[in-house]
């Protein structure tokens, strides 16, 4: 396998997203074309990424850092590239990126690894995944800062919290069920200036819409899938400031993490290896590299208003039904692509998401979203989510709304005596 090199390489921002770079946008349903809107789970894969993938399996497949024959050293340089080219991509040094399998491995990692002393305090946000909850709640006690009735922080909450200072704040900066972006340099801020906690992020829904540098956010450690922002599945990263990771504690142990081992001890690898026990998703993490630079070609600007755009669709589009009520935000402001809906209570959002693809091809997500108590505050009860990335247009949003229509209707009781 030839392994480009990287050094020097210059990013022209000059590309706009292609439907047809997305294979699987060109499948049929019963006749019918599909329209992908569950990317806040997991976004459709370009042929760069699925070339990359192939490639390392049709000219290679050698496992990484096991061996020095060709084909094992050349498998390695790709895989570590690759890691630079993530790394680069936050801001961060290749040595301060742990890759593992997602973003809920990741968080783990962190809740487990700094060894806090039983009953620990940790504030988070009502409105975090259960990755960026349940972790938190086995190693510590868990307060979590209230949100409003759109969704947005309670920062007078936040801060009162802040006020019996935490060992731990762990944010999120982007939230799968109402799409509102908190505001994490000022809360960052805030946390530095209140105490000296332990500053963990969870970037998996915020990142794949926009380039974040880890030193301008000021946090300890951030975690993120690249299967939400164009990568394969399999792979979720880690970032830690070299000093923070070098203390923490291994979450797994076993092959591939040590120096030496014999019969009296072991010696664990430097970081970040010390953190990636086993064989990993060698072809998946070099298929991330091809992701990321696939999205750091296209034009920033136009990515962003197009993103705006979808925005204004998906949040006006609920709006103007009586029959939906929006869970989030009823503006454009602060926020990505994605709205949650609540439906009459008659028309349950899972069969309500089943007739959508069958029926129409529009794919969208139903249920809690992984972070059932926020859903519980402000829904009552499970969600139809629609969300958009950036081989998405505004048509297939008014189309989705239609059907909606449509499905509702029929799926209303009947009046009359």
């Amino acid at each position: 396998m030839r392994v480009p090199s990287l050094r020097g390489r210059r990013v022209v921002t000059v590309k706009e997203p292609c439907r047809d770079d997305f294979p699987a946008l060109g499948r049929e349903i019963d006749g019918r074309g599909i329209s992908y809107l569950d990317n806040g789970a997991t976004t459709l894969k370009p042929r760069s990424v699925i070339q990359a993938v192939c490639g390392y399996y049709e000219s290679n497949g050698a496992n990484i850092h096991r061996g020095k024959h060709r084909l094992s050293e050349e498998a390695s340089d790709a895989y570590e590239s690759s890691r630079t080219v993530i790394a680069r991509h936050i801001g961060a040094a290749a040595n301060e990126v742990v890759l593992l399998r997602n973003t809920s491995e990741a968080l783990n990692l962190v809740a487990a690894g700094l060894d806090l002393a039983p009953g620990a305090r940790v504030v988070g946000c009502l409105d975090a995944h259960h990755s960026q909850l349940l972790p938190w709640r086995r190693v510590g006690h868990l307060d979590l800062a209230r949100v409003d009735a759109h969704g947005r922080l309670d920062r007078d909450h936040f801060r009162k919290l802040l006020s019996d200072p935490p060992e731990v704040v762990v944010l999120t900066h982007c939230s799968n069920v109402t799409g509102v972006v908190h505001p994490v340099r000022e809360l960052v801020a805030e946390v530095r200036a209140a105490c000296d906690a332990t500053i963990v992020l969870d970037a998996a829904q915020s990142l794949p819409h926009g380039r974040l540098n880890v030193r301008d956010l000021d946090v300890d450690f951030m975690a993120f899938s690249m299967h939400k922002m164009l990568g394969p599945t399999g792979v979720g990263c880690l970032f830690g400031r070299s000093e923070r990771l070098a203390a923490l504690r291994p979450l797994t142990v076993g092959g591939g993490m040590v120096d030496w081992v014999d019969l009296d001890g072991s010696v664990d690898r430097r970081i970040p290896f010390r953190f990636e026990t086993g064989t990993p998703a060698v072809a998946s993490v070099i298929g991330s590299a091809a992701a990321i630079r696939y999205l750091e070609e296209l034009d920033p600007d136009k990515r962003h208003r197009r993103e705006q755009d979808l925005c204004a669709a998906l949040v006006d589009g609920a709006l103007a039904r009586p029959a939906l009520t929006l869970i989030g935000p009823p503006d454009h402001t602060d926020r990505i692509a994605l709205a949650s809906l609540r439906l009459d209570a008659a028309a349950p959002a899972g069969e309500v998401a089943r007739l959508l693809s069958d029926s129409y091809g529009y794919m969208v997500r139903s249920g809690h979203m992984c972070a059932q108590p926020v859903v519980t505050e402000l829904a009552g009860g499970e969600v139809l989510r629609v969300s958009a990335y950036l081989y998405n247009e505004v048509p297939e949003i008014e189309g989705f709304y239609q059907a909606l229509d449509e499905l509702l209707t029929w799926l209303a009781p009947p009046t009359g005596g």
